[in-house]
């Protein structure tokens, strides 16, 4: 990709001043969490020093609870993860219940409250009998335990999902292991990486105008430096430089996974960037434009490498907005529930 470094780097840094002040403008603010009745907190501390514990439990609407959790393989930190809890759910009969669960995925620069925000997930008939987990993942923590030039160490955002956070869950609060996961953009690169990069872990993956492919060409690379170089962050940290470390690299892209998605169902969508039917007037987006392409090759290749069940839904024009990753989601999720009651 870039055959001097040297000069690669120098080129990259003028492209991610640029890209950082134009992400500044087009990207949306974390959205602020959903109004909620008077929040009944109770300590409830479960889990281990040794990896996660929760130190404080919220209840924030109905079948809305959110789960403080301090996490070793973030340093000692403590963040929210909110729980979608289906009928009938009940933490404290260990023994009986354990419930199907959605892994639901924020986009960079949301949090852990974006999908209730911003959609109708809680109210969604279908998720009633289904454990919806939505879990902190940072600004820009890309699903990743992040390189820190060879230190590793905090923040381990794969790491606390899926280990600490999925055991903590699974002993303490209903949780079972029947599991899909889905997500948005740099959540829809996260659901792609937790299937491929964990085997056996989930039964299936939907992305939504995802990163599928950031290793697709200099533009691509380029865009995501520009995520990582979000809030002042030394980009380097996250996966290293992209020539040097493409092994890394390579190991976070969906496209060099395919094999790893190939058996089990897997849903793309994607817009092309253009105006769309659920957009404002004019509104175009070039992040968009450039999912699509990603998404494109990652579909093309998991063709190439016998996926089996393998959906997508490129439906023309539509940007990088809420709108269609509400719709999308409703549209993936009798792909996904299936999936979790059928074993496929």
């Amino acid at each position: 990709m870039f055959a001097n470094v040297p000069h690669a780097l120098s080129l990259r840094t003028r492209v991610l001043l640029v890209l950082t002040a134009l992400f500044a403008t087009l990207t949306p603010a974390a959205p602020a969490a959903p109004a909620a009745p008077a929040a009944a907190e109770a300590a409830r501390p479960s889990g281990s020093p040794h990896g996660a514990e929760v130190v404080a439990v919220t209840q924030v609407a109905d079948r809305q609870i959110d789960l403080s959790v301090r996490s070793t393989a973030l340093g000692g930190r403590t963040v929210k993860v909110r729980l979608l809890t289906p009928d009938g759910w009940n933490p404290d009969d260990r023994r009986r219940q354990h419930w199907p669960t959605l892994w639901l995925l924020h986009g960079c620069c949301g949090d852990y409250t974006s999908w209730t925000a911003r959609t109708d997930v809680a109210e969604t008939a279908a998720l009633r009998d289904v454990l919806v987990v939505m879990p902190e993942a940072g600004w820009n923590g890309w699903y990743s335990d992040w390189w820190n030039h060879g230190e590793g160490g905090d923040p381990a955002w794969e790491t606390f999902h899926t280990e600490e956070l999925r055991h903590l869950l699974e002993r303490d609060w209903g949780a079972g292991r029947d599991r899909v996961v889905a997500g948005l953009s740099m959540g829809g690169q996260g659901a792609l990486l937790y299937a491929a990069r964990h085997p056996g872990m989930f039964k299936a993956t939907a992305s939504y105008s995802g990163s599928a492919h950031p290793l697709l060409n200099d533009e691509s690379v380029a865009r995501i430096m520009g995520f990582f170089a979000g809030q002042d962050n030394d980009p380097l940290r996250v996966w290293g430089d992209p020539v040097a470390q493409r092994r890394i690299w390579k190991a976070h892209d969906p496209f060099h996974l395919a094999k790893r998605l190939r058996s089990i169902p897997v849903y793309l969508s994607c817009g092309d960037g253009t105006t769309g039917p659920l957009d404002a007037p004019g509104a175009v987006s070039a992040l968009e434009t450039d999912f699509n392409r990603q998404n494109h090759a990652l579909a093309e290749e998991l063709r190439r490498v016998g996926a089996r069940h393998l959906t997508t839904n490129f439906y023309g024009p539509g940007t990088h907005v809420w709108a269609y990753w509400e719709r999308e989601l409703h549209a993936s999720l009798p792909m996904l529930l299936r999936a979790l009651r059928s074993g496929h």
